[in-house]
């Protein structure tokens, strides 16, 4: 999740207010509808002597008019978003990391052999909640905490429900700051570093910063590559762009950082996709 405030920098120019910044793209949006509509006269004339006015007016304002507005918005929001400067480059914050997993035997080794490899300066604690898994999860685990030295504690959470196993976590979880992670999330090495080091340069009413994923085999095939594309716009346009405006709707299950007191006030985790 991106900063949803900024600071006011005299000494770096002009300041546009959040607000300020909300009407321009809106502007800027009707602004293009209005050439697209001039642009597409002809279109409407032509398909109207095959249809109707009308039809002819929601075809193409459902082809052109509704996402020239979204895009034209989106666009204009991201070149006027400016990120405020992180405080603390590398932070020393506690962190505990929740990754609740079924039957993750083939990658859980490599999930917490990343989280050992990771360049951050404080404390990293991490906790595998093993949700009823019929393979050798558990054992692997149990070879990750022989062989890699790590702070890791296995619990066990037989009822199913990704909510249920982050939630049973959640209780073992002392750190300011609560990390979920997917068993098979492999994390940049500054990737925790990065995270911390943005919330602590955030507003206090910003509780969650969402990590950026990317499709470690998008090369493999075109349904790897679509999702790729679909990850990378949604997370560093569409996600930006809501928190520029106070609107994120989700922070990412797969590696997303959360204050912990918060998400115990609110109790946890809830059965939503």
């Amino acid at each position: 999740m991106e900063n949803s405030l900024e600071t006011t920098k005299k000494s770096k120019g002009l300041y546009i207010s959040v607000h300020a910044k909300f009407y321009i793209s809106i502007l800027i949006a009707l602004l293009w509808v209005l050439i697209s509509f001039e642009v597409s006269r002809n279109w409407i004339e032509d398909l109207s002597k095959i249809t109707s006015p009308m039809i002819a007016y929601i075809v193409i304002a459902g082809v052109a008019y509704v996402p020239g507005f979204m895009n034209a918005f989106l666009v204009s929001s991201l070149i006027l978003d400016r990120q405020p400067k992180v405080k603390n480059q590398n932070p020393t914050d506690s962190v505990t990391l929740l990754i609740a997993a079924y039957n993750e035997e083939a990658g859980i080794f490599d999930t917490l052999n990343y989280i050992k490899k990771q360049k951050y300066n404080g404390y990293i604690k991490t906790i595998v909640i093993d949700n009823n898994s019929t393979d050798n999860t558990a054992k692997e685990v149990g070879r990750a905490i022989d062989e890699l030295n790590m702070d890791i504690l296995l619990l066990h959470e037989p009822t199913p429900g990704k909510f249920n196993a982050l939630n049973h976590g959640l209780n073992f979880v002392d750190t300011k700051y609560v990390i979920t992670l997917d068993a098979d999330t492999l994390i940049h090495k500054d990737a925790i570093n990065f995270l911390v080091s943005r919330m602590n340069s955030s507003p206090e009413d910003v509780v969650a910063v969402a990590g950026s994923m990317l499709v470690r085999n998008s090369r493999d095939n075109l349904l790897a590559k679509v999702q790729e594309w679909d990850y990378f716009l949604s997370i560093a346009s569409i996600k930006r762009m809501q928190g520029l405006y106070q609107g994120t709707l989700v922070a990412q299950g797969a590696f997303s950082l959360y204050k912990t007191d918060t998400v115990k006030r609110l109790g946890g985790w809830s059965e939503r996709i």
